[in-house]
């Protein structure tokens, strides 16, 4: 047996997203935010995979939305690289999906918690040794919490996990080993097996199963978070403004070279006149785009004014 890697966003999706994956997640968020205790019954996957669309890879698809049977939303991401503003625009995430559950006129008594749950292939938090944080609303100086838990963020940080097999004990171990270690495994070993939906996780990941099609954007999708924009947020946290202005733009000019071929001019100019963080933007929607005008629609909708 061979597993695809549960570290890359795409394969996170199809293993924690699919139709046949409620158990799965059910038993994963159990042992993430319930210390392993079956409160959540079950749940609705709100943006379930569709292999018909995985080719687009785009990040909003990418992240999973569930629905708990009281109502409460919670959003799972899989982030293997840090990138600028990053703890900002998980809290953004969150509060938007909090805020869009009103429409116009509607009462506040409708709104449900939001949950926020993202496992990160790098560490965050360097004051704490946990693997698994969680943040609510509290009081500042006594650290009650606030009446009602509408907001929480959770994360988990996989470089923190250093346990091996026999060395896990409880439901949540098991899963973030199952995330940190399930593209090394080559078989199915019986101390994650004897959880029937982590059993039945593997099974979803396993590479047997999967279609050529499917493989072949795994790949290109793990390539490219861990390669390409990678190496741009390397740039981009070295050296001077300049030398990391100048690595960031030969990177993603590198990219847009092998994909279109040589381009004109105007685009070149267009894209090394970007800033930073449109740069980032540009190197995660790069396979999205197909043909030469598709490139040119993205900065004109993405170029600063």
């Amino acid at each position: 047996m061979k597993f695809i890697s549960p570290k890359v966003d795409y394969a996170f999706k199809k293993i924690f997203g699919s139709e046949q994956s409620k158990e799965v997640l059910i038993s994963f968020l159990n042992a993430i935010i319930y210390n392993g205790e079956k409160i959540i019954q079950s749940l609705t996957i709100a943006n379930p995979y569709n292999p018909g669309q995985a080719i687009t890879l785009k990040d909003t698809y990418l992240d999973i939305k569930a629905v708990l049977a009281n109502g409460s939303v919670v959003i799972i991401e899989m982030q293997i690289a840090r990138v600028t503003a990053f703890s900002k625009r998980i809290v953004y995430n969150l509060s938007k999906a909090y805020s869009n559950q009103l429409g116009i006129g509607e009462n506040y008594l409708i709104l449900n918690p939001v949950i926020a749950v993202t496992i990160t292939d790098f560490i965050l938090f360097n004051n704490t040794p946990d693997v698994i944080n969680q943040f609510v609303f509290q009081e500042k100086n006594k650290n009650f919490e606030y009446p009602d838990p509408e907001l929480q963020l959770i994360f988990v940080e996989l470089p923190k996990f250093n346990k091996t097999l026999s060395e896990l004990t409880s439901l949540s171990d098991k899963w973030i080993y199952f995330l940190k270690e399930a593209a090394s495994l080559d078989n199915i070993p019986d101390s994650l097996g004897d959880v029937s939906e982590i059993e039945l996780a593997l099974n979803i990941a396993n590479q047997a199963k999967m279609t050529v099609e499917e493989l072949e954007v795994v790949e290109r999708r793990g390539i490219m978070l861990q390669d390409e924009k990678g190496r741009i947020t390397y740039a981009a946290e070295q050296g001077e403004a300049k030398g990391r202005f100048q690595e960031a733009i030969a990177l993603v000019m590198r990219l847009l070279n092998k994909r279109f071929g040589e381009l004109p001019v105007a685009i070149s100019t267009q894209v090394e006149s970007l800033p930073l963080e449109y740069l980032e933007n540009l190197t995660e929607d790069i396979l999205d785009l197909n043909l030469l005008e598709d490139l040119e629609r993205w900065l004109n909708e993405h170029s600063p004014s």
